[in-house]
């Protein structure tokens, strides 16, 4: 197979297989295809959902936390964050880790004034920790990550109006 095929191939599956996420409502898949000895094409698609709750948190907080996160989305006009004017999104594919260590105060919080420039979360990438910036000076009005959640490239990770 040519490199130009087998590259047309890939791109086709990799759709194929978002499309199976969408109509599956899944959020997340993996598959490794082996093409012969040292050559296989690792594919990992997965999708944002604004309404995660983190695993570890105490049942209280996981009980306090879905009720406001499902009521955000109803509060607004059914507005994609993505295409909010004040939407941050991801630089890159990685974890969100909110503070700079785990027993820390996070970076921001809703209604939080925050100028350009400030670290607003991290972003971990291939064992790098990335500090994301505020694009602009604003005030804080969501947050739409969680704390140790997966992000993709393009996903709003947070409002600043």
């Amino acid at each position: 197979m040519s490199n130009k095929t087998s590259h047309d191939s890939d791109v086709s599956f990799i759709q194929a297989l978002a499309e199976l996420l969408r109509q599956n409502d899944l959020t997340e898949l993996q598959v490794k295809r082996d093409y012969g000895e040292n050559d296989s094409l690792n594919v990992r698609v997965s999708r944002h959902t604004q309404t995660m709750v983190q695993a570890s948190a105490p049942a209280a907080t996981a009980m306090t936390a879905a009720p406001a996160a499902a009521a955000a989305p109803a509060a607004s006009t059914n507005v994609d964050p993505a295409n909010h004017p004040g939407a941050v999104t991801s630089p890159m594919v990685g974890t969100v880790y909110m503070a700079p260590e785990p027993t820390a105060a996070p970076f921001v919080a809703i209604g939080q004034t925050v100028r350009e420039g400030d670290t607003i979360l991290i972003i971990e990438a291939m064992k790098t920790m990335n500090h994301i910036p505020a694009p602009r000076a604003g005030t804080v009005r969501r947050i739409l990550v969680e704390d140790g959640g997966a992000v993709e490239y393009g996903a709003p990770l947070v409002i600043i109006e």
